[in-house]
């Protein structure tokens, strides 16, 4: 496969320059096992794994590769099977907290250039899951679209699509059903040769199955609705990038229900950008918008142009941030000591052999 044909373009060939002396080659991550890695190259698919020195040298989790990344590897290709010697700069990367207690980064997808935001026009919508979405995705460096799925399940779209776009000035609004073929052809644009599409929702909001459709043939499970809440069946259980026949490249991803924020500040500037361009107008520089004189936020509010929802959602999305930026101090400093002590024994590992 034509490596431009999976998304490769000059900022991953300057990238890749230090490494052509050396008799690598660059492939891309499609599937990440446990510890293994399926790398698709102009040689053809391989079986990788993370070289010694760099599993040694890895203190975070952005330090191994993900599912879109561009990595260098050595092909031993008798064996369809390589090594990963590095990982080349991202061009952009979605991530989330991982679930559960642990303050660690989840990497869902790399080098995206377009977000699908899916999310299905039943009892599951929720506008405020989408605002947390669109945090991630403007965060990530990939544009993001909205798709609301399963418009057949609704009565009125339209009205449900107005209230997405109250929260998301500027980004693309798709309405489209599977079940109907309606709306389809409007996301085929996104899905040119050489551009990568990741596929983030919900479970069982019609990502499997808008795959298939884009893809022109049943290659991913898909799950009937649920009877009794009108949720999908979960049926993708892992991240896998998937280049289509006609070109263009899709990464669907397993329904992520819990979507804990991760080194997104950025992101959230950019997503309540309206309810910032209100604060900016507040009397005092750091007005916390509670009981202080002149507040642009409590008049606003007052007035009806800012929503109470909107601006609850905003704070929550906020004081989660910064939560998160403390764990992160700390856990900053304890990684800098453990990068320090694995430098320590490397060094007196390498004299002990001289």
């Amino acid at each position: 496969m034509i490596k431009t044909d999976l998304g490769w373009n000059t900022f991953f060939e300057k990238s890749f320059e230090p490494y052509l002396s050396e008799g690598y080659q660059a492939g891309r991550v499609s599937l990440e096992h446990k510890h293994m890695y399926r790398v698709l190259t102009e040689s053809g698919e391989v079986l990788a794994e993370v070289s010694g020195k760099m599993r040694h040298l890895a203190i975070h989790r952005e330090d191994y590769p993900a599912v879109g990344d561009w990595v260098v590897v050595s092909i031993r290709a008798e064996e369809q099977r390589a090594t990963v010697h590095a990982v080349l700069p991202r061009q952009s990367k979605f991530s989330r907290k991982v679930a559960g207690q642990v303050n660690e980064e989840q990497i869902v997808a790399t080098n995206v250039n377009t977000v699908f935001l899916v999310t299905a026009l039943n009892q599951d919508f929720n506008v405020r899951r989408i605002e947390r979405y669109l945090v991630l995705a403007w965060e990530s460096g990939a544009n993001p679209v909205i798709v609301l799925s399963k418009a057949d399940l609704c009565e009125d779209p339209e009205a449900l699509a107005a209230e997405v776009a109250a929260i998301a000035v500027g980004v693309p609004i798709h309405v489209i059903s599977s079940a109907a073929n309606r709306g389809l052809d409007q996301l085929a644009p996104y899905i040119s040769r050489g551009q990568t599409v990741a596929l983030l929702g919900s479970s069982g909001v019609g990502k499997s199955t808008l795959v298939n459709h884009i893809y022109g043939e049943d290659i991913l499970e898909t799950g009937d609705i649920r009877f009794g809440d009108d949720k999908g069946k979960h049926t993708t259980t892992h991240r896998e990038l998937i280049t289509l026949p006609g070109g263009g490249i899709l990464i669907d991803t397993p329904g992520m229900r819990e979507l804990q924020l991760w080194d997104a500040s950025e992101g959230l500037s950019t997503s309540f950008q309206d309810v910032e361009d209100i604060a900016e107008k507040c009397f005092f520089q750091d007005c916390k918008h509670a009981n202080e004189p002149k507040c642009a936020v409590r008049n606003a509010l007052d007035e009806g142009t800012l929503g109470h929802e909107r601006f609850q959602s905003y704070l929550k999305l906020q004081k989660e941030l910064a939560y998160l930026a403390r764990k992160e101090d700390k856990g900053l400093q304890a990684a800098e000591k453990a990068k320090w002590k694995k430098l320590h024994q490397a060094m007196k590992s390498q004299n002990n052999r001289l």
